[in-house]
């Protein structure tokens, strides 16, 4: 009879190897969150009552289920996986067969990978007393007070163009415009028709656009203070 599978243990090395993942490939590793955790074992219950795989099987979403659990996000993903070895698993092949398979798979890899998640939550459960089955669900997230704000000065007398992640925005003379985003971006002024300044958006900038005394417009970059 296989050994049952040391769930704590195995859900703590799939965030190992994560991270190690992404630390191969330059990212900042994710920290584990307890209302991600509840969801992602809430959930991985669930999928065992289920014939196979999907990331709505009970009718729900990924960020419906962990906004049921309290949690306020930016961003979520979510990767599932079923894994079944008659001799059974440790801790560490469980993980290794896991997170292998993700990485192999482009729309897993590609959770694996989103640069600007910070948290997870990894939920293992076995499908049935009898049969060494597992059923991993784990959770990518950026949370809600991941937000921050910046600030738009046109002190010009002429409205100008600017795009912040791709949205194209206009401020009018002597307005004031804030965002609030989730995510890191960058913003762009079409200053002249000759060139557009582009900055990465950080918390509490100020952009100020003035005449440039030529037609054109300077922007510069304060912190608010």
């Amino acid at each position: 009879m296989p050994v049952p599978l040391d769930l704590p243990a195995a859900e703590a090395a799939i965030i190992a190897k994560t991270n190690d993942f992404r630390r191969q490939n330059k990212l900042a590793p994710v920290r584990p969150n307890a209302q991600l955790t509840a969801a992602a074992r809430a959930y991985a219950r669930k999928l065992a009552g289920y014939s196979g795989l999907s990331h709505t099987a009970d009718g729900t979403t990924p960020a419906e289920r962990v906004t049921a659990g309290g949690y306020k996000y930016c961003q979520i993903g979510e990767n599932l996986a079923a894994l079944l070895d008659t001799r059974g698993f440790t801790a560490e092949s469980y993980a290794a067969r896991a997170v292998d398979g993700w990485e192999n798979s482009p729309g897993h890899r590609k959770n694996m990978l989103l640069p600007h998640v910070t948290e997870t939550g990894v939920g293992i459960v076995q499908t049935s007393p009898t049969q060494p089955k597992y059923i991993a669900v784990q959770l990518f997230a950026r949370p809600e007070a991941a937000q921050y704000s910046f600030k738009v000065v046109n002190g010009t007398a002429r409205a100008v163009v600017y795009r912040f992640d791709g949205e194209q925005s206009t401020v009018s003379p002597r307005e004031i415009i804030t965002h609030t985003a989730c995510m890191p971006g960058t913003i762009a002024f079409d200053a002249d028709a000759k060139t557009a300044a582009r900055y990465v958006t950080r918390a509490g900038q100020v952009y100020s656009l003035k005449s440039d005394g030529t037609g054109g417009v300077a922007v510069e970059v304060g912190d608010g203070r």
